[in-house]
């Protein structure tokens, strides 16, 4: 079928008296001859003048003019001047025109201008009124979304019209709808009338799960927003949220208005809760969030988040009200302060909790830190680092002070560590000749306690402290050999009426020599080619003993023994105890790494201390005679795929008992097929055993891939127990199911939490997510992200809040 391609710039060809005669012939015939060979002649002139002129025009274009290719992809928009001279390019099995009149294009119309994309069975276009009128298999297309239906009327070069029956679909966001009537008001905003709105397959002879029925919807392109009036939300055919106007996004990008409420229909220390959230996206680098909320036993809170990320410095400040509490009779509140950045070279930070009440982390989990959240930082610090030529010189400075959450007595009641108002101190890392390696570092420490009563049994006062070490590492490929030499000297000054008590000193000398091999040789194991390792190791440390019983306790606590912690120096962490120690530790581990991925399949150690003399330095009981410390093996492996396996062990041997242990083993076959179990011992402390999943447990019958309706979709269990051995009794555990049904995804999640040895707060989370729209109701995802082993997201929904701020 022949077509005929006609490629215009219109300031010249469609506004009258702007195109010479002998332009407007050839041209004319250009565009006409391949439709004049089939016998079909422009109407704007005779027949035999259509032959000659078309004849001329041919040969002369086909001389000169470069062949017209259409590009497959369709580019935004240009602005300004180079808007006014975009051409246009239409593409049809007929085309007829009427220079300075008008034009007719049939049959396959393609009608293309930069930014836009016209397709048609039939497209007239009027010169006079820059309008094209197009009927048939409409279709338009713009960065970002499509528009079908029977008929349309368009000005182009103002992009104003309306489209009758359009269907229309948000290509990012992978949704859409229909509507009866759409207005264009410009080429980046429309106007719906009696439109539906849904991500749920729109063409599959049932009607979508989940629908927004509204009255008018405006699109706004450039602002990337929805408005919809008069707007109800239908699931399974039931209206579950009437609102007179709503805004949502026309794709992942972030922007302002209210967010879906969040609803916890259970919970056992605030009842029903409803949290409407007001997102305010003030520019791309800062944002704000503030959230009504309505706890129905306790009132009317307020939370409010706002974000910043600046050049030079970034962080958040939240805060949450509850004017009044009526489950108390008083008034609380919580504030959280996150802020970093660097001034002139000077790095620093600040984190802040604070909090009205003891029992705050019970009733308001969610705005107090998860890993301690009955002990809250607040934290300020700052350092600058120098260069000088003997090498780089870091100064520092820090205020670190905590609120302690007092919930109870007896077992419940818990110590607060020591404030530092402040810490001041200096690193140095000195340039030395030789291949010797050095490093300094030196503070000063006033340590007091945030609780009076506490202040009256464990003293207070000034550290200075000084650590250094020398070392001189030889390093070859297969093995290496440091001798080293450290010094931790300290000063006091406590705070005691007796004289001769305040001021105490100690200066303690350590010599280590740490020394390892590494062979290698390639095999093959489960059909695959591996590289296997044998990794010795030897550390050889040498303290004398100080008498340091006399001395305070301000940071210091004894290492948890582990096959890291079984290589150090020192069995102290902190500066106020030095372990004296004439040992020896070995250990050896083997691995075996793909030769394709360099992926860890295997890995297999084996690690003890042997001490030559007794160990005088202890923190309570009786001194460390045990000639042979407890053997240490750790081990994991990934090559029974898809099993994994992991196993940490600590095993006396003059008991013959083991001490500690960790047990994993996590089968994944498959995304979102996920089974893990854990078990954990500690001797005569605690005994517990986990399980945790992510299984698909019912699928729907088969459909086509992102049909809708009925139960076609698939339901995943998800949850995590863990239960105490040693209690008898199931400690914090969170049991749910998720349903995945393309266009939506339900969760139904249950938790309940231990804030004590004889109570746990209960809560039940339901939520709806809408892919394309947003979610409602209560939000558990970061929930089962830090509590289920191996959990992923079902799908990333596009169209919601984007939490990052761009720079």
């Amino acid at each position: 079928m022949p077509h005929a391609v006609f490629r215009h710039r219109p300031a010249h060809l469609f506004t009258p008296g702007r195109l010479p005669l002998a332009c407007a012939l050839a041209l004319a015939g250009w565009v006409a001859l391949p439709v004049a060979a089939q016998g079909t002649a422009p109407a704007a002139m005779p027949a035999a003048a259509s032959a000659s002129a078309s004849a001329a025009a041919a040969a002369a274009s086909s001389a000169s003019a470069p062949a017209l290719q259409a590009s497959p992809r369709l580019n935004p928009p240009p602005d300004g001047d180079a808007a006014r001279q975009r051409p246009l390019i239409v593409q049809a099995e007929r085309l007829t025109v009427r220079p300075d009149i008008d034009a007719v294009a049939e049959g396959a119309v393609e009608f293309r201008r930069a930014g836009m994309l016209i397709r048609a069975d039939r497209l007239a276009y009027d010169s006079a009124t820059d309008t094209a009128n197009a009927r048939g298999k409409v279709e338009i297309e713009q960065p970002g979304v499509r528009y079908r239906g029977s008929e349309l009327q368009l000005q182009l070069q103002r992009f104003e019209g309306f489209f009758q029956q359009p269907e229309f679909e948000l290509l990012t966001l992978g949704a859409g709808g229909r509507a009866e009537r759409i207005e264009f008001l410009d080429s980046t905003r429309s106007r719906a009338h009696k439109a539906i709105y849904t991500s749920c397959p729109r063409d599959d002879g049932q009607g979508p799960d989940w629908l927004l029925r509204t009255d008018r919807v405006r699109f706004d392109l450039q602002a990337n927003e929805g408005i919809a009036e008069g707007a109800v939300l239908e699931f399974l055919g039931l209206p579950i949220l009437a609102l007179p106007v709503v805004s949502f996004p026309l794709s992942d990008d972030r922007k302002s208005g209210w967010l879906p409420p969040t609803i916890v229909p259970v919970d056992s220390r605030n009842g029903t809760t409803l949290a409407v959230p007001y997102y305010w996206n003030i520019a791309p680098n800062r944002d704000a969030t503030l959230t009504p909320t309505l706890l129905a036993r306790r009132g009317m809170a307020l939370g409010a988040e706002f974000r910043y990320l600046e050049p030079g410095h970034s962080g958040q400040i939240g805060l949450h009200l509850l004017p009044h509490d009526r489950d108390t009779g008083g008034s609380r509140h919580a504030l959280r302060l996150e802020q970093q950045g660097r001034v002139a070279g000077l790095r620093f930070a600040v984190l802040g909790y604070k909090v009205s009440d003891d029992a705050y982390w019970k009733d308001f989990s969610q705005t107090v830190p998860g890993n301690s959240p009955r002990l809250l930082p607040q934290d300020v610090r700052a350092e600058q680092q120098f260069g000088t030529r003997w090498g780089a010189l870091t100064a520092y400075a820090r205020l670190q002070h905590w609120q302690v959450l007092q919930t109870g007595s007896g077992d419940d009641l818990i110590v607060a560590p020591y404030r530092r108002s402040p810490q001041l101190g200096l690193r140095a890392a000195p340039l030395l000749p030789l291949g010797l390696r050095a490093s300094l570092e030196t503070e000063l420490n006033r340590f007091d306690r945030p609780d009076a009563s506490a202040s009256a049994t464990l003293p207070t006062g000034w550290r200075w402290h000084a650590l250094g070490s020398l070392s001189r590492p030889f390093t070859e490929p297969g093995w290496w050999f440091t001798p080293k030499l450290s010094l931790n000297a300290a000063s006091y000054h406590i705070d005691q009426t007796d004289a001769a008590q305040r001021r105490r000193s100690r200066l303690i000398p350590t010599t280590s020599l740490d020394t390892g091999m590494v062979f290698e040789r390639n095999s093959r194991w489960f059909g695959r080619a591996q590289r296997q390792t044998l990794e010795p190791r030897l550390l050889y440390v040498n303290t004398p003993y100080r008498e340091q019983s006399q001395l305070p306790l301000f940071d210091t606590a004894e290492r948890d023994f582990n096959a890291v912690s079984i290589y150090a120096e020192n069995a102290f962490s902190g500066v106020d105890r030095v372990s004296d120690a004439h040992q020896i530790t070995t250990g050896v581990t083997s691995r075996m790494v793909d030769a394709q991925t360099g992926a860890e399949t295997l890995r297999l150690g084996i690690a003890q201390r042997i001490r030559l003399r007794d160990q005088r330095v202890v923190l309570s009981g009786e001194s460390q005679t045990q000639r042979f410390s407890d053997l240490l093996v750790d081990g994991s492996t990934a090559v029974f795929n898809p099993w994994r396996l992991d196993v940490a062990l600590q095993y006396n041997p003059d008991s013959s008992r083991v001490v500690r242990s960790i047990l994993g083993a996590r089968y994944s076959p498959a995304p979102f097929h996920t089974l893990s179990m854990g078990y954990r011992l500690a001797r005569n402390l605690s005994e517990q055993a986990e399980l945790g999943w992510q299984w698909p447990i019912y699928r729907g019958s088969a459909r086509p891939v992102g049909a809708s309706g009925g139960c076609g979709g698939t339901v995943y269990g998800v949850g995590r127990l863990n239960y105490s051995l040693r209690d008898s009794r199931l400690t914090d555990s969170i049991v749910g199911l998720e349903y995945d049904s393309a266009c939506w995804i339900g969760r139904l999640v249950l938790t309940r939490l231990s804030t004590g040895r004889a109570e746990a707060r209960t809560q039940l989370s339901v939520q709806l997510e809408l892919s394309g729209l947003s979610r409602i109701g209560t939000n558990p995802l970061q929930l089962l992200k830090d509590n289920v082993p191996g959990y992923r997201l079902l799908r990333d929904t596009p169209g919601q809040s984007s939490p990052r701020l761009d720079p």
